[in-house]
């Protein structure tokens, strides 16, 4: 921290800060090597996440261009000094890495490198990464390293943080795998449980016309209005099920526009209207966007499977930094306090469970016959 103390420590405070605001892993890694590479001066950086095949499940570059890291080819293995630091967890600071005894070479595209201070990344006792830089901007002491006992301390502070923002990172993507899993598990049961039982009403109803066709015609025929009213309800479940399956397009289109495809296609499968409009919108960050549109889908299943609604109408508004969302039917409503204490949460559980992981609030206006109106809203940021 030759610059002093205050613009180091400011320095400091701004890489562990970018390093804090990413959740997915693929970022995290790229903030990390960003940030030290800016932090020590260094014209590269690179960061390996090994896997268990002696190869790199993630390899991150920073100084390499796009067209320079193509040609370099395949992700290294883990040989010479990579795998020195995996397999003996301790900093290597080099004068020159390629007189080092353990350097194997590299591609012939691959940028040329002298000074070298590389690091592991630890969680405990795991080994869950190497950093490392190369070729250090500034006058080099003659056959000495450019990176100093400081840059190295430096360094170490970094992985430390490094190594809490990766696991990080790692529980909450593990985290989102999970409430998918549970999400198709209960959509699952769902679709087996409302299909299975339409389906099975179907097939008496058709064996029932079918018994009357020749004794009682009239009979029959309205045994068969009544087997393609079924086959229509099926039909509507399927629907929607497959609605909630697809997976949302949020990175790629956005809240907005996500809600507004799935509530036309809602419209289109169930004969209740239902509505979408939006306004002063801004996009916030993924997990609050995701918490948005599962609620949405949570309050649209309850309004056209539950409440028998002629019209659901969905909004996102802009409020402050942040947004609201409000998904209001004309059902038949319900007493919220009744239904807590009979333990028939119809969602609503989940749904503010939703809402306070992303420093949101839901609320519920609901009574019998007066519809029901699910409103969550969210902070900005």
């Amino acid at each position: 921290m030759s610059q002093g103390p205050r613009s180091g420590l400011a320095a400091v405070s701004s890489a562990l800060l970018a390093m804090s605001r990413h959740l997915e892993v693929r970022d995290v890694l790229k903030t990390i090597v960003a940030s030290a590479r800016e932090l020590l001066d260094a014209q590269y950086a690179a960061l390996g996440v090994p896997d268990d095949h002696g190869g790199f499940a993630q390899f991150v570059v920073d100084g390499v261009t796009d067209a320079q890291w193509k040609a370099i080819g395949p992700l290294p293995r883990q040989h010479g000094i990579l795998a020195a630091m995996l397999r003996e967890a301790k900093v290597e600071r080099l004068a020159d890495v390629r007189t080092d005894p353990r350097f194997e070479g590299w591609p012939s595209a691959h940028p040329d490198m002298s000074d070298f201070l590389g690091l592991p990344i630890r969680d405990g006792d795991e080994v869950i990464g190497a950093l490392f830089l190369a070729n250090k901007n500034c006058e080099k002491p003659e056959g000495g390293c450019g990176f100093t006992a400081e840059d190295e301390e430096l360094l170490s502070i970094l992985a430390q943080h490094a190594a809490i923002a990766l696991t990080n990172a790692r529980l909450y993507e593990r985290s989102r795998e999970l409430t998918i899993a549970e999400e198709r598990s209960r959509l699952a049961h769902e679709l087996h449980d409302a299909v299975s039982q339409k389906l099975f009403s179907l097939r008496l109803t058709a064996q029932a016309a079918a018994a009357l066709v020749d004794r009682d015609p009239s009979r029959a025929k309205g045994e068969l209005h009544q087997v393609a009213v079924l086959a229509a309800e099926a039909i509507d479940e399927l629907r929607a099920a497959v609605v909630e399956l697809r997976p949302a397009a949020l990175d790629e289109d956005g809240l907005l526009a996500t809600l507004r495809t799935q509530v036309q296609v809602l419209d289109r499968a169930h004969t209740a209207r239902v509505t979408f409009a939006a306004a002063g919108f801004r996009a916030l960050p993924a997990a609050k966007e995701e918490a948005l549109l599962r609620v949405a889908q949570e309050a649209l299943h309850n309004a056209l499977r539950h409440s028998g609604a002629e019209h659901v109408d969905v909004t996102v508004n802009r409020r402050g930094g942040g947004a609201v969302l409000r998904v209001t039917d004309d059902g038949s409503g319900f007493d919220p306090h009744l239904t807590r204490r009979a333990g028939r949460h119809l969602g609503l559980v989940s749904m503010r469970d939703r809402a306070s992981g992303v420093g949101g609030t839901l609320t519920v206006e609901s009574a019998p016959g007066k519809g029901t109106t699910i409103e969550m809203e969210v902070p900005g940021g």
